[in-house]
């Protein structure tokens, strides 16, 4: 049974922003299924028509289809699912696909040849480093790969048994990507060795089981290949959803793999660097090392403000801005500040110029929703939260060089600035639209305000403009079952007149701007997804106004009684927050030849950053500053869900000081697991684990011990250092290792650089188990010289780690500094090679122990505090920031007067429900009500001591 689907021409190749191929919409590629299994790429080129053989369940066909997508434009190609028994090639004696039948009648029936083929097609250049990998790919990784994935799907065996044959290869390819700091095997743009190698892994890597972790290199590269089209299509077309058990059928009928069992399959990647290093590389690791102290750079003089210096690099940092009206939970903190206060402890200890801002976003509907609910205005709400914020920061030791907010007369000046040049330059556009009206509430309903089902994914609590599951952009309108999050009723569609920023207008600015920005630039791949696909759908305009108060006055006559959508100017709250740092802001802000701007968001602010606010900046003609490198998370999870403060799930970052957990063990293990390449889950026995193993186990133990052995075998003084062989060769080790560490803080990877903290201690501990010196300083002389040549390069290695953790964990950085009494500059500056930092003779302090371990039963009494119903915790929480102090003194402290009052709100609850009830008012409404009852009567419940069960509702006949 044969049908086509037809591909138009791709824009171009690669997944370049070229203004041409996005701009012409008419050429935009397109899939329109019309039947069964053959398709046609629809095209007239110089070359003639071939015909491109895949089979389902065959691997090589993942490649094979996704280097088909090179040659569009080129050539007619017609491509055909045949079944894995035909026989394509006459004369070859076994079925064989993929297979390309060339307009010549020849075949290629090499996966990697056909591959090679299309790139040719396409206009690509051979060199010798992609042939290389071709012939690795070949000799070494096939046969792995064959063992790993027959031992998986035919014998039906897991984890190991499967890893182990590949972890080897996976390793190396992890280890080349990460020490050439480029995103793809062959340089900076994709490469035919990456088509081949991913279409290869990709049917054992697609399952997170079998891509460790520690390979965040190989795991960043696997998912920016995975994310691309035509790697998706070709997945879709060769696995059918099927996963790796579509191989089944074919790898049954392959000859079982003659896999090497003995082959030395290495679980510690470093011990493969340690016997690859050359002998240039440990001469200049020793000779760095020789230098000492006297090779660092004298350091930076502190500025106050700090402003961009000509002929320095000059950082700009920012996260993005919370909402002021809740507090953050662990998610948020990962997302946005913590990751740019990592980067921003690293760039000072790199001595670039840098200045970390962020603050508290304060205007628009969540805080107008807020304030009703606190019976409060919204600048209390706000003077109320900004303060709850900064004192979580204050106490995760986030070093902002401003925490400010943006309800200032800065914010409101320099958003006017831009959006009257916007409008002198003909980019707003006035229109009527159809918003959501509640006649309840008598107003207007602002985005926040709504909420219903999501009209593409079905999703139940849809916000009024955007879907948190699949993170599309809605109208309110289009809500399904819309309602009213005030009063639950069911709002009615009415007319308003608005403003709309001409985004299609600027699109063309846009596009030259990303094409300047994006080759060299650290975007993350989610990053660039995004911004991608909302130019492949065509921008829109977009409204920039809402019928609210609180917010940004719109300066326009006609539109006094409106103010600026808050996602138009909360942007432009980093450069009010500078303004009010600094009246020097524009040489922050107007100076994008001098200034690299880091921003760190979660995955949905995207848009926002890289694409709503450079077309606004762009169109004032300003030449204002713009993102440099937009390093987006994707979203942490907590457990087997979602952070939920109403539900009491999850920790929020005012309860985790509470846990008597230090603030740097929470740093240290949401940075562990950093939502980098895809969405990650909090996990308390994971917490545990990472605890007792990697801190207690390897890093403070190695430190401590290599501290002891100075304080204990040598008087506090670090001995003499005679270097052997294997000395200066763990020297080129240790430094090979911070050098990678550098490459990947400088892209911002910040999870994986701290692997190499980690790897380093590793190889201490291990360095120090294989000398002992608490043996060898009881021998003879030559003994006793040896165990103070290992005590003293394992006590500068923890000088070095307590430097390399400083972005990471910058209280314990400071007490191993304290211990071993750094100098201020060894403090200070982060070399980029291993140097003798604690020379013989230097005397150390008291040294002691840096972690606690955690115990199983303190855990599980964390897991169920936040596991839902922690009702005291949220009652503690509502101490803190209630707007009704006699019910919060009731809640604390349970005094006769206290209870009274709680009572009293009961009855007065109590009468508003029956009152509704009466009316037969709408169900949501009675519903909002009655909930709103059973909470104050838990309350008073816990007040008077007593327990409270929630009412059974009445049995349905």
């Amino acid at each position: 049974m044969m049908g086509e689907i037809v591909y138009f021409r791709n824009p171009g190749p690669g997944n370049s922003f070229s203004r041409n191929s996005i701009s012409r919409r008419a050429a935009r590629q397109s899939l329109i299924p019309l039947a069964g299994d053959r398709f046609r790429l629809h095209q007239r080129g110089t070359h003639g028509e071939m015909r491109l053989f895949v089979s389902e369940g065959a691997p090589g066909s993942l490649p094979v289809l996704a280097a088909a997508g090179r040659a569009q434009g080129r050539v007619e190609l017609l491509i055909s699912t045949v079944g894995p028994e035909e026989c394509v090639v006459p004369f070859l004696t076994r079925p064989k696909v993929p297979v390309l039948q060339l307009d010549s009648g020849n075949y290629l029936f090499s996966a990697s040849a056909i591959c090679r083929y299309f790139f040719l097609l396409s206009g690509w250049e051979q060199d010798d480093l992609t042939n290389q990998w071709l012939e690795w790919e070949a000799t070494e990784l096939q046969p792995a790969l064959s063992a790993a994935l027959y031992y998986l799907v035919v014998q039906g065996k897991k984890g190991e048994d499967v890893l182990g044959p590949v972890r080897r290869a996976l390793t190396h390819i992890d280890h080349s990507l990460s020490r050439r700091s480029c995103p793809f095997l062959a340089g900076e743009t994709e490469s035919l060795a990456d088509i081949v190698l991913w279409g290869a892994l990709y049917p054992l890597l697609q399952d997170p089981a079998y891509l460790p972790e520690e390979l965040g290199t190989l795991h960043s590269w696997f998912q920016t290949l995975s994310s691309q089209e035509p790697c998706q299509r070709a997945v879709e077309t060769v696995l059918k959803q099927q996963g790796v058990l579509a191989l089944r059928p074919y790898l049954q009928k392959q000859p079982q793999p003659s896999f090497l069992e003995g082959r030395a399959v290495s679980n510690e990647p470093e011990e493969e660097e340690l016997a690859t290093l050359s002998e240039e590389e440990i001469a200049m690791a020793v000779a760095a090392w020789e230098k000492g102290l006297g090779s660092l750079p004298p350091l930076r003089p502190q500025q106050n403000p700090v402003l961009p210096v000509a002929g320095e690099r000059n950082v700009l940092i920012t996260s993005a801005l919370p909402y002021v009206n809740n507090v953050p939970h662990l998610g948020n903190i990962i997302g946005c500040v913590l990751s740019a206060d990592v980067f921003a402890r690293y760039s000072r200890l790199r001595q670039w110029n840098t200045l970390y801002l962020c603050g508290t976003d304060e205007y628009g509907t969540a805080t107008e929703t807020k304030a009703m609910e606190e019976g409060l205005t919204p600048q209390e709400i706000c003077d109320k939260y900004h303060a709850v914020h900064a004192d979580i920061y204050r106490w995760f030791n986030i070093s902002f060089d401003i925490f400010g907010r943006t309800t200032t007369p800065q914010q409101t000046k320099i958003t006017q600035d831009i959006f009257q040049r916007l409008f002198t330059r003909g980019f707003v556009l006035q229109d009527t639209v159809e918003q959501l009206r509640c006649e309840h509430c008598a107003r207007f309903l602002a985005d926040r305000f709504v909420e219903g089902v999501c009209p593409f994914c079905g999703y139940e609590e849809a916000r009024g403009d955007q879907c948190d599951k699949c993170g599309k952009l809605i109208n309110a309108i289009e809500l399904k079952k819309p309602q009213c999050k005030v009063c639950r009723s069911c709002p009615v569609v009415k007319s308003s007149r608005h403003l709309f920023l001409d985004l299609p207008k600027l699109e063309k600015r846009l596009e030259e701007w990303l094409e300047k920005t994006l080759p060299g630039s650290d975007w993350t791949p989610n990053a660039r997804f995004i911004i991608r696909s909302w130019l492949r759908d065509g921008l829109k305009p977009r409204c920039i106004t809402r019928d609210l108060k609180w917010g940004t006055p719109v300066p326009l006559e006609g539109f006094e009684d409106k103010v600026f959508y808050v996602w138009f100017d909360a942007t432009i709250g980093y450069l009010s927050i500078t303004a009010n740092y600094t009246d020097q802001w524009e040489r922050w802000w107007k100076n994008p030849e001098q200034v690299s701007l880091y921003q760190f968001m979660a995955k949905d602010n995207v848009p926002f950053h890289g694409l709503v606010f450079p077309c606004s900046a762009l169109g004032t003609e300003d030449n204002y500053t713009l993102v440099s490198h937009l390093i987006a998370t994707e979203y942490l999870n907590y457990e087997d869900g979602k952070f939920s403060k109403s539900r009491g799930v999850g920790v929020f970052g005012d309860m985790a000081q509470n846990t008597g957990i230090p603030a740097d063990i929470w740093r240290f293990y949401l940075l562990y697991i950093r939502p980098e390449g895809q969405d990650t889950a909090f996990s308390w026995t994971d917490m545990l684990l990472k605890n007792n193993s990697e801190l207690l186990n390897n890093l403070g133990n190695f430190i401590n011990r290599a501290g002891m052995f100075v304080s204990k075998f040598f008087g506090c003084f670090v001995p003499e250092m005679v270097l052997t062989s294997d000395d200066r060769r763990l020297l080129a080790h240790v430094t090979l290792e911070l050098q990678h560490y550098h490459q990947l803080l400088e892209k911002a990877r910040i999870r994986d650089a701290l692997r190499s903290i980690l790897t380093i201690s590793r190889h201490g501990n291990q360095y120090i188990q294989v000398n002992e010196p608490w043996k060898r300083i009881k021998g003879s002389e030559a003994d006793r010289q040896r165990a103070g040549t290992v005590t003293g390069l394992a006590v500068n290695i923890a000088a070095l780690l307590s430097v390399m953790l400083q972005p990471y964990m910058p209280t314990v950085s400071a007490t191993i500094q304290a211990q071993l009494q750094l100098s201020p500059p060894a403090c200070s500056i982060l070399p980029t090679n291993f140097l003798c930092t604690l020379p013989a003779g230097h005397q150390i302090g008291t040294v002691s122990p840096l972690f606690q371990k955690l115990e199983n039963d303190q855990i599980e009494s964390l897991r169920q505090r936040f596991g839902g119903g922690q009702l005291e915790e949220s009652l503690a929480l509502k101490a803190k920031v209630s707007p009704k102090p006699a019910v919060v003194e009731t809640v604390t402290t349970a005094g006769p007067q206290q209870v009274q009052v709680l009572m009293d709100e009961v009855t007065k609850q109590g009468n508003i429900v029956r009152e509704l009830k009466a009316q037969k008012a709408d169900k949501n409404q009675v519903a909002a009500e009655v909930a709103k009852l059973l909470d104050l009567k838990k309350q008073l419940a816990l007040a008077e001591g007593k327990p409270f069960e929630t009412p059974k509702g009445k049995k349905k006949r």
